[in-house]
């Protein structure tokens, strides 16, 4: 059974940074696409970034280009989200998710979630 528990949110001005981490147990985590998504209050869950089984291509959406860096160790099977320059409207509950690895990218087929981790930003 897919088990995925993020940590790693809180409070924290404009132009801060976080680091969000992912413990993933339950399924052969080297076989998997990981992704993150966020979902603000009255929004729908949006995509953030995925990472390929190896680690070795990642992608981003527009929003985070450049601010955000996702990576996966998968000795001791996590992956994690580092926020940097973070803005108001980068506040939302963020998942951590996975796709078994079908050789499209980027994934599509994600279909297991963690119980999220609320990330705040103040202006």
């Amino acid at each position: 059974q897919v088990q995925l528990v993020e940590s790693g949110g809180g409070l924290v001005q404009a132009g801060g940074s976080l680091r969000l981490s992912c413990a993933a147990s339950g399924f052969t985590f080297s076989r998997y696409a990981m992704g993150w998504f966020r979902q603000a209050p009255g929004k729908e869950r949006e995509f953030v970034a995925a990472i390929t089984w190896s680690g070795g291509s990642t992608y981003y959406a527009d929003s985070v280009k450049g601010r955000f860096t996702i990576a996966r160790d998968n000795g001791k099977i996590t992956l994690s989200l580092q926020m940097n320059s973070l803005k108001p409207e980068d506040t939302a509950v963020y998942y951590c998710a996975a796709a078994p690895w079908a050789g499209a990218w980027p994934p599509t087929n994600f279909g297991s979630w963690g119980q999220g981790t609320q990330v705040t930003v103040s202006s």
